[in-house]
C-alpha cells in the first residue's frame, strides 16, 4: 500500500496550462507503473497517461501532443504538464500506482483522492 496525493488543479482558461503533481509516500518508481486518469461529471473514469521508472510514456489520443507525464529525482513525485487545455479536459484528475505497465485501470492498486481541473472562460 502506498499513499498518493494529487495537487495543482484549478480553474484555467481554454488554451492555458496547468501542472499537476502526485506525491508518493515512498519512492517506488523502479518497481511500479504510474498513471494519470480523469473523470468528468456523469462520465466513466478514463486513461490519460502512463509511465514507469524507465521506458516510453503512453498517452491517450485525446491528450497526445498536449500533455506530458514526467517524474522527479528521487522519484517521489509524478507530474502531468497540461498545455493547450480545452473545456473537454475538465475533470477530476487522479494518479495511480500499479505493479505492471498497463492502461487498464483495474490493474492499479493505489489511487489518490483526485484534484479538480476546470477549463472555462
Amino acid at each position: 500500500q502506498v499513499q498518493l496525493v494529487e495537487s495543482g488543479g484549478g480553474l484555467v482558461q481554454p488554451g492555458g496550462s496547468l501542472r499537476l503533481s502526485c506525491t508518493l509516500s515512498r519512492s517506488i518508481f523502479r518497481i511500479s507503473a504510474m498513471a494519470w486518469y480523469r473523470q468528468a461529471p456523469g462520465k466513466q473514469r478514463e486513461f490519460v497517461a502512463l509511465m514507469r521508472w524507465r521506458g516510453s510514456p503512453l498517452y491517450a489520443d485525446s491528450v497526445k501532443g498536449r500533455f506530458t507525464i514526467s517524474r522527479d529525482n528521487p522519484e517521489n513525485i509524478l507530474y502531468l504538464q497540461m498545455n493547450d487545455l480545452k473545456p473537454e479536459d475538465t475533470a477530476v484528475y487522479y494518479c495511480a500506482r500499479g505493479s505492471q505497465y498497463t492502461a487498464n485501470q483495474e490493474a492499479y492498486e493505489d489511487w489518490g483522492q483526485g484534484t479538480q481541473v476546470t477549463v472555462a472562460s
